[in-house]
């Protein structure tokens, strides 16, 4: 099952010529959701999301223009390409009366259901759930409520052995009780328990998405273990002051809640606009986690 992340935005507040502000594609399967939409969110989807009105939700962590200003253009871009699938939206109570304001001066009524979802940052909890995975609210540590997203795989089910498949001329009537984990009988009576002709299912994969927020622990619990970290990264330990004078964190930051998460791998983003080229955050970084890599706008990350 796919399970990608592409960047469509990876610097802060003030956009710089190759480098947007904050916005993610998460694809799970089918499902495709969109994490925070800064300004020129929509033209980035046009570079690279070739069906972006598959998006079906999408979740923003908190009201900072950089996160968010985007938000309007991209909902009324829908509307005027014909959409009429609804569209979930996530975040704070004060975004959905910021949306009917904008919509309602322009005098739009949009031509599909935009469904809003009201989520309290200061409390994780499960926001979203289908078939293929839950996706669950990280409080983050910053100067406005603002929460992260943490985005985990579902178990899938058994898998049947090829050789099993052709050996046995097991029916297809009997997949999906053998995937969840039955035994096959055949027809001469015969039993063939489940762990003889399946292959465990992978491990679950998980994202964990830390936006804008100061060296925060709390976080760490609640995402242990994750596949993929991407963890605000806005300054250099040489501006360690600004970082926490602003609740943002240094590249050693997330390096270091990436350590003591036992992360897999760390991706760093939300680059302060001073740093044109990100090799130095990610080497400081590399000194406490080695296994960090830099997001750039068009990046595609596989999970």
């Amino acid at each position: 099952m796919a399970f990608t992340i592409t960047i469509l935005g990876s610097g802060a507040a003030i956009p710089i010529l190759n480098r947007y502000p904050t916005a993610q594609v998460v694809q799970v399967n089918n499902l495709m959701i969109l994490l925070d939409c800064g300004e020129g969110t929509q033209m980035q989807l046009r570079k690279f999301i070739p069906k972006p009105l598959r998006i079906s939700h999408i979740f923003i962590s908190h009201l900072h223009g950089d996160h968010f200003y985007g938000l309007i253009g991209l909902v009324n871009t829908f509307h005027l390409l014909g959409r009429t699938k609804e569209l979930h939206l996530y975040g704070i109570a004060p975004l959905k009366f910021i949306l009917d304001y904008q919509l309602e001066q322009s005098g739009t009524t949009l031509a599909y259901p935009l469904i809003f979802h009201e989520i309290d940052p200061e409390i994780p909890q499960v926001i979203m759930e289908d078939k293929n995975v839950t996706i669950s609210t990280i409080p983050m540590n910053h100067r406005v409520p603002t929460c992260g997203f943490l985005i985990v795989e579902k178990l899938q089910k058994r898998r049947i052995k090829k050789e099993m498949l052709e050996q046995l001329h097991i029916p297809h009537t009997e997949f999906d009780h053998i995937k969840n984990g039955g035994s096959y009988i055949d027809p001469e009576g015969r039993e063939y328990p489940n762990n003889l002709i399946t292959d465990d299912p992978p491990a679950p994969r998980s994202y964990a998405y830390c936006t804008d927020t100061a060296y925060h622990e709390p976080i760490i619990p609640l995402i242990t273990g994750c596949h993929l970290l991407y963890h605000e990264t806005t300054f250099a330990q040489e501006k360690l002051e600004d970082a926490r004078a602003k609740f943002h964190s240094t590249a050693m930051d997330a390096a270091l809640i990436a350590k003591k998460a036992g992360a897999k791998r760390l991706m760093i983003g939300h680059y302060s606009a001073r740093y044109k080229d990100t090799a130095a955050l990610v080497n400081e970084a590399r000194t406490i986690f080695p296994e960090t890599f830099a997001a750039e706008d068009g990046m595609i990350v596989q999970i």
